[in-house]
């Protein structure tokens, strides 16, 4: 039995299309699946008083702050992350992003921007380093709640699914009925009308200048503590839907600079395309990129 289902979360549309063994087993292992997100975005969203990342940027610049084991583990993912990406993805850059906003009263860029924070898995704590640190989970939550979400599904004994985010981050279970090789997802016009095929894997897309042809910058260079001015798109599968999602950020930094990807090699385990109005970083191969010929597609923008 196949069934729909929606929530609003994080700034966005998060939609789930599952196969359940019968109309009540479907119904409930998505409810389910869409609570996990709406508990994610109360947790993770900076932009909410009452959230665990908002009492966090309150507290740890004086003390220690206990969290949950699944943020510490979160938070402790985000800090290998950043070294695996040589600083491209950072999530302490709250209050850069707040200072790059058109209604700050001052936009200067400053490396300095970027804050620090340090963790005790013992208590299952983290502080601030430094006294100008906030966090921002933006670049990581929507993956994070997607995993956990599929999770959720699988332990729910659900073995067809596409969820996404926005829909610039998707993760997909098994294949639909129709197309056993897997789900065609649609990546837009940047990439020249192709898609690619998710079976249990992620797909994240990324862009500068937002969507739907917005000319506005939103991805920070956290090293420089700037917004990227160049016109870029990314595209990332990975195994899971947090690493698609850092790593389609974390590529667009890297290409803004003048050596591209520098001494950073991404993990064996991504596919990825970079691309600018001049050309490609890197074109893929047609094994996970191809130009879109079903009906089971799902359009993206970023």
């Amino acid at each position: 039995m196949i069934v729909r289902t929606a929530i609003f979360a994080m700034g966005t549309r998060f939609e789930l299309v599952l196969e359940g063994r019968s109309l009540s087993h479907a119904q409930a292992a998505g409810e389910a699946a869409m609570e996990v997100v709406a508990e994610w975005d109360a947790r993770l969203s900076r932009f909410r008083s009452d959230s665990l990342v908002s009492r966090i940027n309150r507290e740890a610049g004086a003390a220690w702050v206990r969290v949950d084991s699944e943020t510490f583990d979160l938070l402790e993912r985000c800090r290998k992350w950043k070294i695996a990406t040589a600083g491209a993805f950072d999530i302490c850059v709250g209050k850069t992003m707040d200072r790059l906003r058109p209604s700050s009263a001052s936009s200067s860029p400053s490396e300095s921007a970027v804050g620090a924070y340090e963790l005790d898995r013992t208590s299952s704590s983290l502080r601030f380093t430094r006294g100008d640190t906030a966090l921002d989970l933006g670049g990581i939550g929507k993956g994070f709640a997607l995993d956990l979400a599929a999770e959720l599904l699988r332990e729910a004994g659900i073995e067809r699914a596409l969820l996404h985010g926005g829909t610039s981050s998707v993760i997909a279970l098994g294949a639909p009925p129709t197309s056993p090789d897997g789900w065609r997802v649609d990546l837009g016009g940047e990439f020249e009308h192709a898609s690619v095929t998710l079976r249990d894997r992620a797909l994240s897309v990324s862009a500068t200048h937002g969507s739907r042809g917005s000319s506005r910058a939103h991805i920070l260079d956290p090293r420089e503590g700037a917004l990227l001015e160049a016109d870029l798109h990314s595209a990332v599968c990975a195994p899971s839907a947090s690493v698609a999602e850092v790593w389609s950020t974390a590529l667009l930094v890297l290409a803004a600079r003048k050596n591209g990807l520098g001494s950073c090699t991404p993990p064996t385990e991504l596919d990825f395309a970079v691309r600018d109005p001049a050309g490609w970083l890197r074109r893929p191969s047609t094994a996970w990129f191809k130009h879109a010929s079903v009906h089971e597609t799902l359009a993206l923008r970023s």
